[in-house]
């Protein structure tokens, strides 16, 4: 309970509109973002490994939206696949509605960000 409070504290509590808007764009409200995101962990890392890994993998997740190389990667499983050059915004392709697109697409990238947190915390 505690790693999901603190997720949640940290991308959207403490996630500034200044890194919201440019963290896809530049180095440094990713970063900013990454830091803050990764703070409050330093009280469940058991070391500096799980808290780097939190940290790192939070900038390179929010930075390049990984996200939706997943969300096309699974898209993938049934028909009706399309090529990345037609999902590149959401992993998702053009015609579906702009707001399920968005929506699942956080849905994954906090996937992602919880399941790494949780593996960092617990074995790193």
């Amino acid at each position: 309970m505690e790693q999901l409070i603190l997720h949640l504290i940290g991308d959207y509590v403490t996630q500034s509109d200044w890194m919201a808007v440019n963290k896809t764009k530049r180095f440094l409200p990713a970063w900013t973002h990454a830091c803050f995101y990764a703070t409050p962990f330093i009280f469940l890392c058991r070391d500096n490994w799980a808290f780097w890994t939190i940290l790192v993998t939070h900038f390179f997740i929010d930075r390049y939206r990984l996200a939706r190389y997943v969300v096309w990667a699974k898209n993938w499983i049934g028909p009706g696949n399309r090529p990345w050059s037609e999902c590149t915004a959401t992993g998702y392709p053009p015609g579906r509605p702009d707001w399920l697109c968005v929506w699942l697409l956080i849905i994954a990238d906090n996937t992602m960000h919880l399941a790494i947190n949780y593996g960092a915390i617990k074995w790193l």
